[in-house]
């Protein structure tokens, strides 16, 4: 009763021009603060000199994007070509050799940028994880997982850990950060699998041709080891009708994108501002809304930008990856609400199913829902934040479940059954706009600062109620109606394809 049923079209117009009309007001007023800002002594740390000729400043805030597109550029370009040609070479030469191609290539790759003394130190917890996955037991496997990951996470053994890197550099940090926790729940996922599947015999060679994949090493996203090692093992790959012109489309998406946010920083300023909340304040309401939400479209633009290179290099190597997660745009629920499709569907699958099932009871999706995020809280880094943002995104998984519930009991599910589709369907999408705010004061505070996130909240419903608070919901309850309308469309059509294979 919610996607399958049709709007009229003009509503769906109407809701269309409003949005545009919002977006556009907000964006021109985040255009004149940014404008405004550009010489503040609050902003010359972080807002650097870009495209001089027409005087436009650009906002370098995240550390991360500017290395990657400066002084690592050209390492990942070579690293990543090399990748490519030699997997090349390999499948034409000797194609059964291909997976030991990409673990010798890897671990080379790993040695060359982090030493040898870090080589040996994951090689260490590989073969920790594979002799626990021999004994047959998940919850040791898991447990001696959890362990190891808490080891890269918690002082003192991350500080001893984090001295078998050789060298100094800038993205040190993050590389071994990246390269460890990756490291660990691959390793986590052979022994599981192992565990599930003792009739398949993995060996310690097979654990080590999944892990030093490099495309997959320092920054995932990661594959399930039954899915990695189904298609790695495949002698004689066959590409699928398209799919190189679809390979070819998704490496110039992600070029386009770069580009795009290249282009958005030299006029948008969205990750110094926040960081001036005497500034922020002065915003109007509905740039500060803006302001809010783009932080959080470019978390999602970086996440997509990140897999859709590293996506690319797998598919070339006939591997089918991890999709980047869905765009924050589109999403007005707890249950899709990742930003990394990888982790997401490990944690699923080992786990939130394991233990929640259907999903549809509320005490097993409780349980389910905590022990996810307590490993979640160890993946991020226990801190603070960490614990504040994952118990607020658990609240909110379960308390949908509780709605759910709630619309389900008896006098309310006939109050809706009483009503319209089309009625029912927009007393939904009311809920979806308040959810998909939600989600977004939920995750800026991981993503931005908890002051910042304290200063939206205040602004859009304190002291902007109910003005401000009620323009909000309704512009946000037109992008749930349009986003209701994709997804409808999309059902639709698959729909239509499957009836279409059936009567072939």
């Amino acid at each position: 009763m919610g996607i399958k049923t049709a709007l009229p079209t003009a509503e769906l117009g109407l809701y269309s021009l409003v949005l545009s009309g919002a977006l556009a007001y907000a964006g021109r007023g985040l255009l004149e603060a940014s404008q405004d800002g550009a010489h503040r002594k609050a902003f010359r740390e972080s807002v650097r000199p870009g495209w001089e000729y027409i005087g436009r400043k650009m906002d370098v805030a995240d550390f991360e994007w500017v290395m990657w597109f400066t002084s690592f550029r050209n390492v990942i370009i070579f690293a990543l070509s090399g990748h490519v040609l030699f997997a090349k070479l390999c499948t034409m030469v000797a194609p059964q050799l291909r997976s030991w191609m990409y673990a010798a290539y890897g671990a080379l790759a790993v040695m060359g940028t982090m030493g040898p003394w870090y080589l040996l130190l994951l090689l260490g917890h590989c073969v920790g994880l594979y002799v626990a996955s021999l004994l047959g037991q998940p919850w040791l496997c898991l447990g001696l997982g959890l362990a190891s990951l808490a080891s890269f996470k918690m002082d003192p053994l991350i500080s001893w850990q984090s001295g078998f890197v050789t060298g100094t550099f800038d993205l040190q940090e993050v590389l071994f950060h990246g390269g460890s926790s990756f490291t660990v729940l691959r390793c986590t996922s052979f022994a599981l699998e192992s565990c599930a599947h003792p009739d398949r015999h993995y060996s310690l060679a097979d654990l080590l041709k999944y892990n030093f994949y490099l495309p997959f090493f320092f920054f995932g996203p990661i594959m399930t080891f039954d899915r990695f090692h189904a298609q790695v093992s495949q002698v004689e790959p066959v590409r699928r009708e398209g799919e190189l012109w679809h390979i070819r489309a998704q490496a110039g998406l992600s070029v386009v994108a770069i580009m795009a946010v290249d282009i958005f920083f030299h006029f948008f300023y969205i990750l110094t501002i926040p960081s001036d909340l005497k500034f922020a304040n002065r915003l109007p309401d509905s740039a500060l809304a803006g302001l809010a939400y783009s932080n959080l479209v470019y978390d999602w633009v970086k996440a997509a930008v990140l897999f859709g290179v590293v996506n690319t290099v797998a598919c070339l190597d006939h591997l089918d990856p991890p999709q980047p997660p869905k765009c924050i745009t589109a999403l007005y629920v707890f249950a899709e609400t990742h930003f990394d499709r990888g982790i997401n569907d490990w944690l699923c699958k080992y786990v939130y199913d394991h233990i929640g099932g259907e999903h549809s009871a509320v005490i097993p999706e409780l349980a389910a829902t905590v022990a996810t995020f307590a490993i979640t809280t160890l993946w991020l880094g226990p801190c603070d934040i960490v614990y504040l943002w994952s118990f607020l995104n658990c609240f909110g998984l379960n308390f949908e479940l509780w709605v759910q519930k709630l619309a389900e009991w008896g006098p309310l599910a006939r109050i809706e059954a009483s009503v319209s589709v089309q009625m029912s369907r927009r007393i939904r999408a009311l809920f979806g706009a308040m959810n998909f705010w939600a989600i977004i004061m939920y995750n800026l505070v991981s993503l931005n600062s908890l002051e910042f996130t304290q200063l939206v909240a205040r602004r859009l419903l304190l002291t902007g109620f109910p003005q401000t608070t009620l323009v909000i919901l309704f512009v946000t309850y037109c992008g749930v109606q349009l986003v209701k309308e994709r997804e409808r469309n999309l059902a639709l059509e698959e729909e239509q394809k499957q009836d279409k294979e059936k009567l072939e």
